[in-house]
C-alpha cells in the first residue's frame, strides 16, 4: 500500500464520502443519466469553466447535438457558434474530431477501456477517468484541481500540484482509495467536495463529511495545502479595433488563423499597436496595406479589456465607414446584421458589437 494511504481507513472513507454525495449532490443536467456522450461533453465544457456557466451551454449544446452522430455530421461553424462564449475553443474542435472518430471507427460507441478512450483527440487522463468511472463504472482515477486539493489535505501530500509530475502521485493515491463498487459516485463526490466544501481558501471543515479522515485538519495546515507555485506573469497587449460597415449596411468581419489563440473564430478588424510604427491612423494603414481596404474612422466609442490566463487585451474600439469595394474571400466577409449572428466571435468582440448597437 502507498505510504500516503496507510493510515487511512479506506472503507470508512469511501462510505462517508459516497453517503454524503448521495444526500447532497447538486441537480446538474449531465447527471440525469450515464450517457457516455453527455458525460464527455460536460467534462470538456467544465475544463477551466465554472459549473454555473456551463449549465445553459450544456443544455443548448445537447439540444442542438443530442447524439454522437449529430455532432459528427455538424458543420464546424454551427458547432463553434454553439460554443461561442465558453472560450478555450480548441476544446470543441478536439471534441468534434474525436466524436467523428468514434462515429466512424467505433460504431458511435464511446470506448470503455483506458487504452481505447485515451487514443481519442483531446481526451487526457482526467477526462478518460471521468468518462470511464461515471458512465461505465470503471475504477479509474479522475484527477483534476479540485481532486488534488481534497486529496492533498486528506493525505497530507506536499507535492507541488503545479508540476505535471505530481499528478502521478495523486493518481496512485486514488487507485488505492477508489470504491470498486461505486467508482462513479466516488469520483463525482471528490469533485463535488472540492467545489462546495474543500475550497481553495477558507474550506468549510466543520461541514466536511470526511473531516475525521483529514490529516491536514488534524495538523491545522488545511490552509497551506495544496502546494502550488505561482503562475508566470501575464502579458499585456494593446489593440485597436473597429466595427466597419459599407454603403449597404454590411459589416466587415475577419476569420482568425486556424492555429493559435481563438483559432477559426470571426472578429472585427483589429491590430496590435506595438506592431506598427505609425501612431496615427494605424488601423487605416493596416487595412490598406494588408487588405487594400480604404476606411474612414469615427471617434472611439468604447474600451474593452479581456483577460486570458496568460494574456490581457486592452482594446480601443472605433466605428467607421468602408470606402469603395471589398474583395471578399474565405477569411474576409461583408455580412448583414442578421447574418452576423450566424458566426462565432470571441467574447471581447461580442462586447464590441453590443456596445456598437447601443450607440
Amino acid at each position: 500500500m502507498n505510504s500516503t494511504t496507510e493510515s487511512l481507513n479506506i472503507e470508512q472513507f469511501q462510505d462517508d464520502l459516497i453517503n454524503w454525495f448521495e444526500a447532497e449532490q447538486r441537480d446538474l443536467p449531465w447527471r440525469k443519466d450515464q450517457d457516455p456522450y453527455k458525460v464527455w461533453v460536460s467534462e470538456i465544457m467544465l475544463q477551466q469553466t465554472r459549473v454555473d456557466t456551463v449549465i445553459p451551454y450544456f443544455n443548448r449544446f445537447i439540444e442542438k447535438f443530442p447524439t454522437i452522430e449529430k455532432l459528427s455530421e455538424a458543420d464546424e461553424e454551427s458547432v463553434m457558434k454553439a460554443w461561442e462564449g465558453l472560450g478555450y475553443y480548441s476544446r470543441v474542435r478536439n471534441l468534434q474530431a474525436a466524436v467523428r472518430e468514434v462515429h466512424e471507427s467505433y460504431g458511435g460507441i464511446v470506448p470503455n477501456t483506458p487504452e481505447g478512450i485515451r487514443k481519442l483527440r483531446g481526451v487526457g487522463p482526467y477526462t478518460a477517468g471521468a468518462i470511464l468511472s461515471i458512465a461505465y463504472g470503471v475504477p479509474e482515477p479522475a484527477v483534476d484541481g479540485n481532486v488534488m486539493r481534497v486529496i492533498s489535505r486528506i493525505l497530507l501530500i506536499w507535492e507541488d500540484i503545479a508540476k505535471a509530475s505530481s499528478r502521478k502521485v495523486f493518481e496512485a493515491a486514488i487507485r488505492e482509495m477508489i470504491s470498486h463498487e461505486n467508482p462513479s459516485y466516488f469520483n463525482q463526490a471528490l469533485m463535488e467536495l472540492g467545489a462546495l466544501i474543500c475550497t481553495p481558501t477558507s474550506p468549510s471543515c466543520l461541514l466536511c463529511p470526511v473531516r475525521e479522515h483529514c490529516q491536514a485538519f488534524f495538523e491545522g495546515v488545511q490552509d497551506q495545502l495544496p502546494v502550488k507555485t505561482k503562475k508566470k506573469s501575464v502579458r499585456h497587449v494593446e489593440l485597436v479595433a473597429a466595427v466597419l460597415k459599407d454603403d449597404n449596411n454590411r459589416f466587415l468581419i475577419h476569420k482568425r488563423s486556424d492555429k493559435g489563440l481563438l483559432a477559426n473564430l470571426w472578429e472585427f478588424p483589429n491590430v496590435e499597436k506595438s506592431k506598427l510604427i505609425k501612431s496615427k491612423n494605424i488601423l487605416q494603414d493596416f487595412l490598406k496595406d494588408d487588405y487594400h481596404i480604404e476606411i474612414n474612422l469615427d471617434k472611439s466609442f468604447t474600451d474593452i479589456q479581456h483577460v486570458f490566463s496568460h494574456l490581457t487585451w486592452d482594446i480601443e474600439v472605433y466605428s467607421g465607414q468602408i470606402i469603395g469595394t471589398v474583395e471578399e474571400n474565405e477569411t474576409l466577409k461583408l455580412v448583414t446584421e442578421e447574418e452576423l449572428t450566424n458566426y462565432a466571435f470571441p467574447v471581447s468582440h461580442q462586447k464590441m458589437w453590443k456596445a456598437f448597437l447601443e450607440l
